[in-house]
């Protein structure tokens, strides 16, 4: 592919991970108030999935460029192995149901569905050498989720394929570099097709102990954040280290998802995001080299705790052609809690920065705590870069129905706890798995698959 020409057309691709067939709510992330709070109950993967194939449907049918992440092989056998557990898979299966219900939960987690941890990326725009840059999160802070990376770079090497990308390896799985990805990275633009800003949050700087949260442990780190800046060979000038709040990690914001959105010059937070507000602002808009839009929600308006259960920040803000406001993306939690609902009504018919509210059902994701932003990849592409998109995972009415078509074929409508331990769940998500490789043309990408 020749050099890409930066003054050509550019485009937001949010590419929104399919939910896995195991979908489940084992409570697994501490930290994350929701996922804690619907432990042990009754999930329905399909239910999950077609929730969130809808919405990524109905943003196309908008007009907006969608694409598609698939899910993770799980139970992960090969970890239970590395584990201790021996023998065929389906007794690998039955023993750790019999020994270690907590390690199979963890193996069986659906978690990879929240693609805005699958990786950090950096458009061509931005970088030293004029090509996009991508680097998967280690995800160390969970077991569940650390178990991630490998397949995770195999799946977005598949589909980033072109010469124009370039793929990184995972920072090294150590507390120093804990890396969450683009749940704690916001790119700020003029136009897509131009130099942006990059804002990471991070939790923890490892040098000042008393700076942290107290509460709940801070999963991304600034070494990491600043290691992947550098990496990606990103302009100094153009790339801010801000400091999450650490009351609000102590809330349950364990993600800046969970608490801020920005989207080309505007950024959507609540007052309580960041532990240094002014000077954020002030970065971001010397960065822009224009002043930086802000909608900064005050805690009178409405409340941390009311911002967590509703998930209003984990909303996307998408820019519609001709429009000076964005649309902003929210769960249907938010008409749910009193003072957000206000809020949003107010938002909608006074501010000029959003030209509309609109909600979606994805409750069973919510339930495990990833809304509308987790469910979803960010990646600025040029229109070379999407015409040589190889794989077949750009949304268009085709590949929508037979999505919805597959899912209804292979997914179960309820899955409990107890249902992980029947090794008949690992060959119904392997057969589904494989069936979606071919699907999607995306090759050999599971363990399975290549083992």
């Amino acid at each position: 592919m020749p050099p890409i020409n930066i003054h050509s057309t550019a485009y937001e691709v949010n590419f929104d991970g399919i939910v896995g067939p195991t979908h489940n709510y084992a409570g697994l992330s501490f930290g994350n108030v929701a996922s804690i709070e619907h432990g042990g109950r009754v999930a329905s993967p399909k239910q999950a999935a077609l929730q969130g194939l809808e919405k990524a449907w109905a943003l196309q049918q908008m007009g907006f460029n969608q694409g598609v992440i698939p899910p993770q092989e799980r139970p992960h056998i090969h970890t239970l192995r590395k584990l201790g557990f021996s023998g065929s898979d389906p007794e690998v299966i039955r023993q750790s149901a019999r020994r270690a219900t907590h390690l199979l939960a963890a193996v069986s987690s659906a978690s990879s569905m929240w693609v805005a941890n699958a990786c950090t990326v950096s458009p061509y725009a931005d970088t030293a050498d004029g090509k996009t840059h991508i680097t998967p999160a280690n995800l160390t802070s969970m077991f569940h989720r650390s178990i991630e990376p490998p397949t995770t770079g195999r799946i977005l090497k598949a589909i980033f394929s072109a010469d124009s990308f370039v793929h990184h390896e995972p920072l090294p799985a150590s507390s120093s570099f804990s890396d969450e990805g683009a749940a704690n990275h916001t790119r700020l633009c003029k136009a897509y097709s131009q130099s942006g800003v990059a804002l990471f949050v991070y939790g923890d700087d490892l040098m000042d102990n008393t700076a942290g949260p107290k509460k709940y442990p801070a999963r991304q780190t600034l070494p990491a954040s600043q290691a992947i800046a550098r990496s990606h060979g990103l302009n100094p000038q153009k790339v801010v280290f801000a400091r999450q709040n650490p009351y609000a990690i102590d809330q349950g914001v364990f993600h800046n998802d969970v608490i801020a959105v920005g989207n080309h010059e505007l950024l959507f937070h609540h007052e309580l995001a960041f532990a240094d507000t002014q000077s954020v602002y002030s970065q971001l808009s010397d960065g822009l080299g224009s002043e930086l839009q802000v909608i900064k929600v005050p805690t009178a308006v409405v409340s941390l705790e009311d911002a967590v259960r509703s998930y209003l920040f984990n909303s996307q803000l998408l820019s519609v052609p001709d429009q000076k406001g964005a649309l902003l993306i929210v769960p249907r939690e938010c008409l749910e809690v009193p003072s957000v609902h206000e809020y949003l009504r107010a938002l909608e018919s006074e501010s000029p920065l959003i030209d509309k509210v609109q909600f979606f059902d994805l409750r069973q994701s919510m339930n495990n705590g990833g809304g509308p932003a987790c469910l979803r990849l960010r990646v600025v592409m040029s229109e070379q870069q999407i015409a040589a998109t190889d794989a077949d995972v750009l949304l268009d009415a085709p590949l929508y129905r037979q999505l919805r078509n597959w899912i209804g074929i292979h997914y179960r409508d309820r899955l409990t706890m107890s249902d992980l331990g029947d090794p008949n769940l690992l060959d119904e998500c392997r057969t589904a798995l494989d069936e979606l490789t071919q699907l999607l043309q995306i090759g050999s990408v599971y363990d399975f698959q290549r083992f």
